[in-house]
C-alpha cells in the first residue's frame, strides 16, 4: 500500500493553494474558481488554522441567504483541521475520509508545515493504478503458467 509521500510525489502538480485566515469568503471563491479547485487550507501565517471547500459555501452561505463578501472565513472554515503525515498509508487516509466525511487531507511534515494536501480523488487514482498493476501481474503468471 502506497504511502502519503509516494502519493504526493505521483501528483501532476505539488503546489498547494492557500489562503489567509482574515480574507472573506468571496475571496476564498473567487481564487477556488481561478484556480479550478474544490478547497482552499487557510493559513494564520505558517499554521494551518482551518479549510474550506465549495460544499461549505453552498451549505453555509448560499443556503444561508449570507454575503459572501461580507462573512469572514473564520465564520465558516472547517477548524481544526485533520491532517495526515507522509508515512501514512493510502487506507488510513481513505478510513479518515469516509468516517469524517472529508474530500480532502492536508499533509503536515515533521516540522508541523503544510507539505501538501490530497484529494479523495488522489487516493481513488492510487487505488485504480494499484489494481490495474496486479491485475497485469497475474494476467502474466497465468499466461506463462499455461505455456
Amino acid at each position: 500500500m502506497k504511502t502519503v509521500a509516494s502519493i504526493l510525489k505521483s501528483k501532476d502538480s505539488s503546489v498547494v493553494h492557500t489562503i489567509e485566515s482574515g480574507a472573506s469568503v468571496f475571496d476564498a471563491v473567487k481564487l477556488m474558481g481561478e484556480k479550478n479547485i474544490g478547497a482552499l487550507i487557510v493559513m494564520d501565517g505558517d499554521q494551518v488554522v482551518g479549510i474550506i471547500s465549495e460544499r461549505d459555501y453552498a451549505r453555509k452561505i448560499v443556503l444561508l441567504a449570507r454575503s459572501s463578501k461580507d462573512t469572514p472565513l473564520s465564520d465558516v472554515m472547517n477548524s481544526p483541521v485533520t491532517c495526515v503525515r507522509p508515512h501514512q498509508t493510502n487506507d488510513e487516509c481513505m478510513a479518515l475520509m469516509t468516517e469524517k466525511r472529508f474530500r480532502h487531507l492536508p499533509v503536515l511534515g515533521d516540522d508541523g508545515r503544510l507539505i501538501g494536501l490530497i484529494s479523495i480523488g488522489d487516493l481513488v487514482k492510487d487505488i485504480i493504478c494499484e489494481q490495474q498493476f496486479i491485475i497485469e501481474q497475474l494476467e502474466h503468471y497465468i499466461s506463462g503458467a499455461q505455456g
